[in-house]
């Protein structure tokens, strides 16, 4: 078995380099966001996490892929990518996650009263999908920390797929609504929230923008995004 000390981008290096090799990961929380590793339910402090994961058992989920990079949580445009880029370091460093929470509620706030909203166009599955947006996420898990926040229903890391959920908020109170609704793992409605399943998405945006996977900024779009199903063998802890 293999360990990665880092945040998630440093574990989707490690996971990358073995994918389909049969050779479990245990991720260790050592990052800002951590997603994937609260995602499994590991531990934060690092003398509980090492015996959670060694006397625990092995799980095998998706990868995806964009720009020949892996990630495991999400890759997304809009609000989140802009929350990547404007968490400082400074921030990441005293507030940890709290301060991607603050950066993305001003991002939204800021996006939807100030109506800056842009077009998407994702082909998939033969469908051809355009709307106006404020963030698009390709997810893999369905919820992020700690089932805290619901990207959508029925999402699940080890199906082979993929989900595109595109929101849509036409005025602020659908930006409440949208929020609501995932902090309680609700329904949400498609007239605001649109969602796709597929294995392979061609994605274009106007004005082109910016890229997230996992945290880390890869590129701008147009983006193809790709799923490697069952790529990562992962220790988990004990239920």
């Amino acid at each position: 078995m293999v360990f990665s000390l880092g945040g998630d981008g440093t574990a989707m290096e490690v996971c990358g380099a073995l994918a389909y090799s049969n050779i479990p990961v245990g991720v260790l929380p050592g990052g800002t966001g951590n997603l994937l590793s609260r995602a499994l339910g590991i531990p934060r402090r690092m003398h509980r996490a090492v015996p959670a994961l060694l006397n625990g058992s092995e799980r095998q989920i998706d990868l995806g892929m964009v720009f020949g990079r892996h990630f495991a949580v999400a890759a997304g445009v809009g609000i989140d990518a802009t929350m990547v880029a404007e968490t400082t370091p400074w921030m990441k460093r005293r507030l940890g996650v709290a301060g991607y929470t603050l950066v993305a509620t001003r991002a939204a706030l800021r996006t939807v009263l100030r109506r800056r909203f842009f077009v998407i166009r994702v082909v998939v599955n033969g469908e051809v999908i355009e709307r106006r947006a404020t963030a698009v996420v390709f997810a893999n898990f369905g919820t992020i920390l700690e089932d805290r926040l619901s990207f959508g229903p029925d999402i699940e890391a080890h199906d082979g797929l993929l989900d595109c959920c595109i929101f849509a908020p036409a005025h602020l109170g659908d930006a409440i609504r949208i929020l609501w609704c995932a902090m309680r793992g609700a329904p949400q409605s498609e007239s605001i929230v649109l969602y796709r399943k597929g294995a392979r998405f061609l994605v274009e945006t106007e004005p082109a923008l910016p890229l997230q996977a996992d945290g880390d900024l890869l590129g701008v779009t147009p983006a193809e995004i790709t799923v490697q199903p069952l790529a990562a063998r992962l220790l988990v802890p004990a239920p």
